[in-house]
């Protein structure tokens, strides 16, 4: 038996190296090792849920291999499937709350490179199996898991229930144009059925499945990956630039004029929205997003809520509070409003497509009153995953005797009511995430400068992009 590598468990899903040939990285999921998690996933599914769960995929090219030999694995513990294949993300956990499923299982690695593959675990209600939960499918698997007669397995089309749903809960009030670039990833073959369904012109990009994402890599946080889309939106004078991540749970904007958003920025135009017609609403979100959203939600009457980073900590401090709205810089928009409390980027985008068709005014006027910052991206700053837990630890310890901090998840540094600085450990891939934001060019780069002091301390982190951005 070929057991998973324990540090692939990680704190919101199961993530690592997929078996691909001529790949210089070591294999960590190769067909035996993701049977082997498929074993343990049922057993888990089993004591905990039940035995009657959905399956999907993204389009990665180890996936034909690694999500047959995750299915076998599943089915040998007696759990009965219904695969809906190649979908993004959101549709699975729909499906799982839709039609009653014990669980779901997505094989995927969502924004990461074509290098990698892994496996999103949620159970009823879509509730992410993350964290001591993900560790204890990991016992199963080290303890070894007692192989049944194979469950059965069907397929299911789960489009059609899925668009019905979102015709039911969003109304596009006027014809708009926009451009979408679904990174050769798996919301491909859905974007014009499903934006022409909601009123839409829709000028699509790279909407052909490539598990080798053959234009750039399928993640929409990053600036340059959304080049193309900016060139076309410029070029058809759309009203509007969508791009989404390889398994469509992460959404990016860009206006009419090609102007790229962060997220925390549409959870503002979201948020908005939303108090308006529920004052006092409840707003989740992670603790990198700018201090012009927890402001903003403030004055229109809403309750800001930060929590830790990852979409499985989000979705559940917006079930735990009752938040109908949530989100986090990297691009992920949690809806519980007429919904499910889960992230969709398709849901993300044609909320703010009903926003926009509401008004005569183009994108980039919604942000006229919102206060203009100087802040960076998110910073991956290469970490290896044996050292960044305990750097980070050392940093949080040093920084919050010097500033005022709050240290829920790695550390955000506040340097003054305006400026402040985040490290954190990533819990996708070996890295620290870090942004930064203040209210000039000239204060970004002396808080950049003073957080440099502290973290060239340790030479295993690689600040590249961190001194590029001074």
């Amino acid at each position: 038996m070929s057991t998973p590598p324990p540090h692939i468990f990680r704190a919101y899903d199961i993530r690592g190296f997929a078996h691909l040939p001529k790949s210089k990285n070591p294999a960590e999921l190769t067909p035996e090792t993701i049977r082997q998690i498929g074993l343990g996933s049922g057993a888990y599914f089993k004591e905990h849920h039940g035995k009657n769960i959905v399956v999907s995929y993204d389009c990665r090219v180890s996936n034909p291999e690694l999500a047959n030999a995750f299915i076998d694995g599943l089915r040998s513990t007696g759990c009965d499937l219904t695969v809906i294949g190649m979908v993004p993300t959101p549709m699975l956990y729909f499906a799982v709350c839709r039609f009653g499923f014990d669980g779901g299982a997505s094989i995927t690695a969502s924004h990461n490179p074509k290098e990698y593959n892994g496996v999103k675990l949620v159970g009823r209600e879509a509730h992410s199996i993350c964290g001591e939960e993900l560790q204890e499918v990991l016992k199963r698997i080290e303890a070894g898991v007692s192989e049944e007669a194979q469950g059965k397995r069907e397929n299911l089309d789960i489009f059609p229930a899925y668009l019905e749903k979102m015709l039911e809960i969003v109304t596009i009030e006027r014809p708009l144009k926009i451009v979408v670039d679904s990174g050769n990833g798996a919301t491909g073959p859905y974007v014009k059925p499903f934006f022409e369904a909601l009123g839409c012109e829709v000028i699509p990009l790279f909407t052909e499945p490539d598990g080798n994402f053959p234009n750039h890599e399928a993640n929409p946080e990053e600036i340059e990956n959304m080049q193309s889309l900016i060139a076309a939106v410029k070029e058809h004078k759309a009203d509007l630039g969508l791009g989404f991540d390889g398994d469509g749970d992460r959404l990016g904007i860009v206006d009419e004029k090609g102007k790229h958003y962060q997220a925390d920025l549409l959870l503002l135009q979201l948020a908005r929205e939303l108090l308006a017609r529920k004052p006092g609403a409840k707003i989740v979100f992670d603790s990198k997003v700018s201090q012009v959203l927890i402001d903003d939600i403030k004055a229109h009457g809403g309750e800001p809520m930060m929590t830790k980073t990852g979409h499985s900590f989000i979705e559940k401090r917006m079930h735990e509070e009752g938040a109908p709205l949530g989100g986090e810089i990297s691009g992920h928009l949690f809806f519980a409003e007429n919904y499910y409390g889960f992230d969709d980027a398709f849901l993300g985008a044609a909320r703010l497509l009903e926003i926009l068709a509401k008004t005569k005014k183009p994108f980039s006027a919604l942000f006229a009153d919102v206060p203009v910052t100087a802040s960076t991206p998110e910073l991956k700053s290469p970490c290896p995953d044996d050292k960044k837990f305990a750097i980070v630890k050392e940093i949080t310890n040093n920084l919050s005797a010097k500033y005022p901090s709050i240290t829920m998840d790695g550390i955000r540094v506040n340097f003054d009511e305006h400026s402040w600085g985040a490290v954190r450990c990533s819990n996708t891939s070996p890295n620290l995430t870090l942004r930064f934001e203040a209210p000039n060019e000239a204060r970004l780069k002396e808080i950049i400068k003073l957080m440099l002091v502290e973290l060239e301390k340790y030479p295993e982190i690689d600040l590249t992009r961190l001194h590029g951005a001074v």
